[in-house]
């Protein structure tokens, strides 16, 4: 059991600075998506209303919210494990919602949705990466 809460609270060992270079893209896109969710419409309620999700103004400041704290979390390294799980919960929904429907609209298809899921693809793959290794990094004798 403290191996397991020691995994996930990134207590072990001393920080790796280099992963910062993950840590800090990951963490500032999701903190600013976030606010984005609550300042301008068209990034929130108005985009989760176009999706179809029920209850959009709820969904999008409860979103917003997860995106605002787990991003700031992963920015400054405070259980970055953690903080990534509910972030690629985000960003997994955010893929099937918005880039696979994109497959089936005219004009699109395949290339389309590629193009515009570089982004989501690049977080979904560090977030993974940040789960993996959290913000401390590979224990000394394994590098």
């Amino acid at each position: 059991m403290a191996k397991a809460v020691e995994f996930w609270m990134d207590r072990s060992g001393t920080g790796d600075a280099r992963l910062a270079l993950i840590r800090i893209p990951v963490g500032l896109i999701f903190l600013t998506q976030g606010i984005l969710k609550f300042t301008d419409p068209h990034m929130g309620v108005l985009r989760f209303v176009r999706i179809g999700f029920t209850h959009p103004s709820f969904t999008a400041h409860f979103v917003g919210g997860v995106e605002i704290v787990c991003g700031l979390m992963v920015l400054v390294g405070l259980w970055t494990r953690l903080a990534s799980v509910p972030l690629l919960i985000v960003i997994s929904t955010a893929i099937v919602t918005t880039k696979i429907p994109e497959l089936h609209r005219r004009g699109q298809g395949f290339w389309f949705m590629v193009s515009d899921a570089r982004t989501d693809f690049a977080m979904f793959c560090c977030l993974l990466f940040l789960i993996m290794v959290g913000s401390r990094g590979l224990a000394r004798g394994t590098r």
